[in-house]
This record gives structure tokens, C-alpha cells and sequence, in this order.
């Protein structure tokens, strides 16, 4: 005989999901992706400070002088995208340990190479243009995050820019047009304003799919790493503008 006064309340199969779970899902993950987020901005933010000192120490101490020319400048100004290749392609194969010390050996890298820039502009309007592209790099970041709409296409056509940037910088170096230079800046800046933007974007909806993961934390790494070439090439290209030369 049936019993018509049976209580029990179990979800059985076919039947909603009661909306107090979504909402605890959609909490979690929330969590989730903003601790994974914050992870990847403390890792660019102690990079782009680490190249900071380890730049302002060195062109302090005279060892920038040494970088300025001769064999020495051509090392020092390769190896940092010796260590972005590394990184890339051995991705697979490294630990998440590997990584932490190649970004970290990139970061001081990448502050023997940049202090050159003090024996060429004012370290007035040096600080001048790091505060100005932190404040436009936190706003589109920002709009990365934030935006609903979708940068992929975006991020291609930026990507294909950087190429065409690099030839042009490359046909400069033999032509050293002033005006060119000027040109490239100028689009330099505009390229990796959109890139920041689209990185940000990318980087948080590749959260869906790597959180749970073995390679959640390598991630983390490579994520401060793209923002952080994002934050040094604008900051490089807005200072042909900002800065006082010397």
C-alpha cells in the first residue's frame, strides 16, 4: 500500500537543483577566482618592484655604464627573452619551483637591463611615468575584469600588432628616424594598454578550467609573467613621451 504521508524531502532523479546550491557554487568559485587572480597581480607587483631596485641599485653603484655598450648590452638585453622562452616552451616539463626561479632570475634581469634608462632621462620623470602607467594599467585591468564583452578578437589583432611593432622597431634600428620612433611609441603604448585589458580578460575566464588542477599554481606564474611584460612595454614606450632626457 502506498504511503501518502511520506515526508521525505531527498532530491531524486529528473528534479531542479535548489537554487541555495548554485548560489554556494557560484560563491566558491567567486573565491576561488578572486584568490587566483590575486595571486597572479602579487607575483606581477613583486616582479615590476624587484626590476625597479635592482635597476635603481645598479645605475647607482656605475655598473649601468658597463651595460650601456660593448658586448655586455647586447647580453644583458637578450637574456631576459632567453629566460621568457625558457619559460614558455618548458612549461610542461618544469615545477611550479623551476618557474618561481627563472621569473624571479628574469625580474632581476630585467633591472640590469632597464638601468640604462637612468643615464637617459631624469629620475624625476622616470618615477613620473611608473606612477602614470600604474594608474592606467589598474584601470584596464580593471575593465579587463569587468567588462562583459568578449576581447578574444581583440587580443589577436594586438598580437599581430606586436609583430609588426618588432619589425619596426627592428627596420629602425637601421634607419634611426626620429619621427618613426615617435611613431612606434606611440602605437607601442596603445598596444599594450589593449593587451592589459585582454590579458586580464583571458586569464580570468582560463580560471574555469584550470582551478582543481596540478598546473593551477604554474598558471599563476605565467599569468604574472604576461601582465608583467604588459606593465614594462607600456611603461618603456610612454616614456619616450614623459621622460626628460638627461
Amino acid at each position: 500500500m502506498a504511503n501518502w504521508n511520506d515526508t521525505d524531502q531527498r532530491q531524486g532523479f529528473g528534479t531542479v537543483p535548489r537554487a541555495g546550491d548554485a548560489v554556494a557554487r557560484q560563491e566558491t568559485f567567486d573565491a576561488g577566482l578572486r584568490k587566483h587572480m590575486l595571486s597572479i597581480y602579487n607575483y606581477m607587483t613583486s616582479g615590476v618592484l624587484l626590476t625597479g631596485i635592482v635597476a635603481l641599485l645598479t645605475a647607482r653603484s656605475g655598473l649601468a655604464l658597463t651595460f650601456a655598450s660593448g658586448p655586455l648590452m647586447w647580453i644583458v638585453a637578450l637574456a631576459p627573452l632567453g629566460f621568457v622562452l625558457a619559460m614558455s616552451f618548458g612549461l610542461n616539463k618544469m615545477s611550479r619551483g623551476t618557474l618561481q626561479v627563472l621569473f624571479w632570475s628574469f625580474a632581476i634581469v630585467m633591472g640590469l637591463s632597464m638601468s640604462t634608462i637612468f643615464l637617459r632621462f631624469t629620475g624625476e620623470s622616470i618615477a613620473a611615468t611608473f606612477f602614470a602607467t600604474a594608474g592606467a594599467f589598474a584601470g584596464l585591468s580593471l575593465f579587463g575584469y569587468t567588462t562583459k564583452k568578449n576581447l578574444q578578437g581583440f587580443g589577436t589583432f594586438l598580437v599581430m600588432g606586436v609583430i609588426g611593432l618588432l619589425i619596426a622597431m627592428v627596420i629602425n634600428i637601421f634607419l634611426q628616424s626620429s619621427t618613426m620612433q615617435l611613431a612606434i611609441s606611440f602605437i607601442g603604448v596603445l598596444i599594450f594598454a589593449g593587451l592589459t585589458a585582454y590579458d586580464t580578460q583571458r586569464l580570468k575566464r582560463e580560471y574555469q578550467y584550470l582551478r582543481g588542477t596540478e598546473f593551477a599554481g604554474k598558471a599563476i606564474i605565467m599569468g604574472a609573467l604576461s601582465l608583467y611584460l604588459d606593465f614594462i612595454n607600456m611603461f618603456m614606450f610612454l616614456l619616450q613621451f614623459m621622460g626628460n632626457r638627461e
